[in-house]
């Protein structure tokens, strides 16, 4: 299979020896999905930029496929990571454009096969142009959930073995939230995924969970694994259930 993703003794400063992550090392197996929780400024979201390569490890290693992300061409990296961040950014163009993002190997029979699996066509077909409809600046004609499910398509289009997701903190309605939710699960079917996770539906359907604190793994396991260990994850767990997980 395709898609082993490894940190490999990744240790993180943006400058000097002020490290954000320190000796962090797991490997997420082809199809395996791994959800990152942890308090605010534990590095989450800094190993979302170094597998994204928004930068570079001070030291250690990032691979996919045993290959160093340092020797890969961007290109193919944009074309194994399919990226889905919390500030979903959509751009002025038709909706078509924003889930396809002129890829030559992205055709229109693929836009709507990828709107269709992740139900963005329940709204997509109530408007006039369909597809064709503009975006107006960021995408400020659609509603919250409707743009967050535009940025699934886009990641389901784009294809990719590997998904890496921040998920919003947002509070949409039970209504959108549950439709979020499946939507969340038709994309990362088949994928290896590594998730900054918030919703708690996300989190105890993971295969494991990553327990970040002040740049070091410090707990990992299955959901049910972690609360049995009755430790900083079964703390957070308990303190939050009903509610969202850690803010972003």
């Amino acid at each position: 299979g395709r898609g082993l993703v490894e940190f490999d003794h990744v240790s993180f400063a943006y400058q000097g020896e002020d490290w954000v992550l320190e000796d962090v090392t797991f490997r997420v197996g082809p199809g395996e999905k791994v959800a990152i929780v942890g308090a605010t400024g534990a590095g989450k979201t800094t190993i979302i930029k170094l597998l994204t390569r928004l930068y570079d490890p001070t030291r250690g290693r990032v691979l996919l496929d045993g290959v160093d992300l340092r020797d890969l061409q961007q290109s193919d990296l944009r074309r194994r990571v399919a990226m889905v961040l919390q500030d979903v950014f959509l751009f002025s163009g038709t909706i078509a454009e924003n889930v396809g993002l002129d890829r030559p190997d992205v055709d229109r029979a693929g836009i709507e096969r990828a709107t269709r699996a992740v139900r963005a066509d329940r709204f997509i077909s109530t408007l006039s142009q369909g597809l064709d409809t503009p975006v107006r600046e960021r995408g400020n004609n659609f509603s919250a959930g409707e743009r967050q499910l535009l940025s699934f398509a886009r990641a389901l289009a784009q294809g990719g073995d590997v998904l890496v997701l921040d998920e919003a903190t947002s509070s949409l309605d039970s209504e959108s939230e549950h439709r979020i939710q499946e939507a969340l699960f038709a994309l990362m079917e088949g994928r290896t995924v590594i998730a900054i996770a918030h919703r708690l539906s996300t989190i105890t359907g993971m295969d494991r969970i990553l327990y970040l604190e002040s740049g070091r793994i410090i707990e990992q396991g299955s959901h049910q694994a972690l609360l049995r260990l009755g430790g900083h994850y079964a703390r957070l767990w308990n303190r939050q259930v009903g509610g969202f997980l850690g803010a972003a």
